[in-house]
């Protein structure tokens, strides 16, 4: 669990805006302290250095009562080392199969 940022406000699109201390990856899950889930990353914008996130929150929550509030987040899980061979093999094999194009015809 890292630490996000403080709700600064709620946009007109019902986003609830953060101003990150860091840029999450989109998707990422998004906690209170408590780990009761808030919503996704949406979106990140703004600089690097100081990043602005938008967050899509789950149904039925008072958006008002979040503002000012510390929100986390948990990472989504990464792919593993075995995944990334995988699919190295398998380019392999696709290039070995592949016919050299003609020049010229």
């Amino acid at each position: 669990m890292k630490r996000l940022g403080k709700v600064s406000h709620v946009s007109s699109h019902k986003m609830l805006i953060l101003k990150s201390e860091f840029v999450p990856r989109i998707g990422d899950t998004v906690v209170t302290k408590k780990l009761t889930e808030i919503g996704k990353v949406s979106d990140v914008f703004g600089p690097i250095s100081e990043p602005y996130v938008a967050v899509k929150p789950k149904e039925g929550l008072n958006l008002d009562h979040l503002i000012g509030q510390l929100l986390y987040i948990l990472p989504s899980p990464r792919k593993t080392k075995k995944a990334k061979l995988r699919r190295k093999t398998f380019d392999k094999k696709r290039s070995k199969n592949k016919m050299p194009r003609m020049r010229g015809s």
